[in-house]
């Protein structure tokens, strides 16, 4: 497992399908699993009855599980795959929380509205926090994303920020807002001055002097100014859909969905942004930015699902 695991991360995956490697582990270990000749079709239909999580989850382990054991064919370390003929459940649709341009605002509001000012570390780390989720809702970026940038990632006079592989180990120089850079800087200047003798942490964006930013932190931030500003939520499963609860992923999602509806109104064409789009976003393909595009934005969410909650016999 952890060779596949390496090999993966090679070829510039995540490491997502760790996940399901654990699974399938502690699984073993419940089955007392010695041999590989216990590892029949028969044996992983089981074992996708037994898990206790949702469908959509389920085809999520058993897809990264049936990689798994191509790579061990490859590798000679079995003759077939058991997971070859295991079928899909049929996947719940999902309506994805989007945030409109005004919630947005009030959401970065209130989260500047939760920075403490009694010691200079905290003091710090929550403005690490709120600038974490100004990137992820001005720029559109994963979570991840903002923890990882360093201080020479961020180009003040260009007001570009530099991100290094990332997902598909890809690296992309993008333009920020002209309020988010001048926040970026200001922070910058904060920072120096409050601990002058800072010059060991390599991050942009720090939880102490020695410390990066994690993502639990801006995670904690995100739902306790969700809850402020009274947009908390969750997530609900009416018929075959699920109506997610707001994440720090659902800024990202806004981002997309937000962008191209200005370009829309502007008298320019969605398509012809999309591409660029895709670019600024990280998206190895434009493809995958069109899965963030189910809703044409926050209203139409809105009212979709008013209207399941509603009536949900009629879906």
């Amino acid at each position: 497992m952890e060779r596949y695991l390496e090999y993966r991360e090679s070829l510039g995956y995540s490491i997502k399908a760790m996940d399901s490697l654990r699974r399938l582990d502690r699984y073993l270990v419940t089955k007392n699993v010695t041999t590989l000749k216990t590892l029949t079709p028969l044996f992983f239909l089981q074992m996708r009855t037994d898990l206790a999580i949702n469908q959509n989850t389920i085809n999520k382990v058993i897809y990264a599980l049936r990689g798994f054991f191509q790579y061990l064919i490859r590798i000679e370390f079995c003759q077939y795959n058991p997971l070859a003929g295991i079928p899909r459940f049929k996947e719940n649709n999902i309506i994805p929380f989007i945030f409109s341009d005004q919630e947005t605002e009030h959401l970065l509001e209130a989260a500047w509205r939760q920075v403490r000012r009694e010691k200079q570390t905290i003091f710090l780390k929550d403005m690490s926090c709120c600038l974490a989720l100004q990137l992820l809702a001005r720029c559109g970026l994963r979570i991840s994303e903002p923890l990882r940038l360093k201080h020479k990632d961020f180009r003040a006079d260009e007001r570009t920020i530099y991100i290094r592989k990332t997902k598909f180990r890809k690296d992309r120089l993008i333009p920020i807002p002209v309020d988010v850079a001048r926040h970026l800087s200001d922070y910058l200047s904060l920072r120096n001055t409050l601990l002058p003798t800072d010059n060991q942490n390599p991050y942009l964006l720090v939880s102490d002097p020695s410390k990066e930013l994690h993502n639990q932190q801006v995670r904690n931030l995100f739902h306790q100014t969700v809850r402020e500003i009274g947009l908390a939520q969750p997530k609900r499963v009416i018929g075959n859909t699920n109506i997610s609860a707001p994440t720090p992923h659902s800024l990202r999602h806004s981002f997309a969905v937000n962008t191209l509806r200005r370009v829309k109104e502007r008298g320019d064409s969605p398509q012809n942004a999309l591409s660029v789009l895709a670019v600024y976003m990280g998206h190895k393909k434009y493809t995958y930015t069109i899965y963030y595009l189910k809703l044409i934005d926050a209203d139409q969410r809105r009212n979709l699902v008013d209207f399941m909650t509603t009536y949900p016999s009629r879906l």
